[in-house]
């Protein structure tokens, strides 16, 4: 079934209100938000559907629908672990998605999403790439190494939080770079406040990271900010074998204690 007819038919028995999907003008596609189902039409999906969408979703006052590809889904799965939404109050039509030329799409684990309420497209071939292999390269480098690669490359940040902004998981109403009493981090442009920025937001995101890749799409310096947030998933993995969007019904590992949990570090 084609996107806009299943669409359509949402919004004419009143199962949704509204959908967020994709429409592309003038060659440029960017998201939508339908609420008329004469309107449906719009809808396209196409190699240049990169946004996540489900970061509109906590915005949402009334039962919708969207349009997600595997790796936004795991987006989804997240919020609604953290009871950001209501599994009730979205209707999932899920995207079998070949990639999309992306950096991101060469690693995919997730090309025919596995939670959805509806799907379309063909299915694809899977990928077995190991999306881990940058980081097991950066863990080759020295400890002095990896910190001047990290800092020549944080070095670049112009703070303009397209990252954080992009970001589904990244849903706190004030951030913690925006408190200024107490200020835990400089607004200023330096390259010890960007580190502390980007490690501070690595670290809030261990274990709830679903790999999306948006924020290093959206950065304008092309900083790697999905290295550090690999490296963490990594950690997660080995420490508490535990992977962020893939079981609703999981509590991620940050939530919850268990007497067998890694503690060694508590001494």
């Amino acid at each position: 079934m084609e996107i806009s007819k299943l669409a359509y038919e949402l919004l004419e028995k009143g199962d949704i209100s509204l959908i967020i999907g994709y429409e592309e003008n003038n060659g440029i596609v960017s998201p939508c938000f339908i609420k008329d189902k004469e309107d449906t039409k719009r809808l396209i999906f196409n190699d240049k559907c990169f946004h996540n969408l489900s970061v509109y979703l906590t915005k949402m006052k009334e039962r919708v629908g969207i349009i997600a590809k595997g790796c936004d889904i795991r987006s989804i799965i997240g919020l609604v672990q953290e009871n950001q939404i209501k599994r009730e109050d979205v209707v999932i039509i899920g995207i079998a998605c070949p990639g999309l030329n992306l950096k991101k799409c060469s690693s995919c684990p997730d090309k025919n999403p596995k939670f959805y309420d509806y799907l379309i497209g063909e299915k694809q071939e899977e990928i077995k790439g190991d999306k881990f292999s940058e980081v097991i390269e950066i863990e080759k480098k020295n400890p002095k190494e990896r910190w001047n690669y990290f800092k020549n490359e944080f070095s670049r940040c112009i703070r303009c939080y397209a990252c954080r902004q992009i970001c589904p998981l990244c849903y706190c109403e004030t951030c913690i770079v925006d408190v200024s009493i107490p200020q835990w981090i400089s607004k200023a442009n330096s390259s010890s406040s960007n580190f502390l920025f980007h490690i501070t937001r690595a670290l809030h995101l261990a274990g709830r990271c679903v790999g999306c890749g948006e924020c290093e799409r959206v950065c304008p310096m092309k900083i790697p900010l999905s290295l550090l947030n690999l490296k963490i998933a990594n950690d997660v993995l080995e420490l508490f074998d535990y992977k962020a969007g893939e079981d609703v019904n999981l509590k991620p590992p940050l939530q919850e204690f268990k007497k067998d949990d890694y503690n060694e570090f508590i001494g």
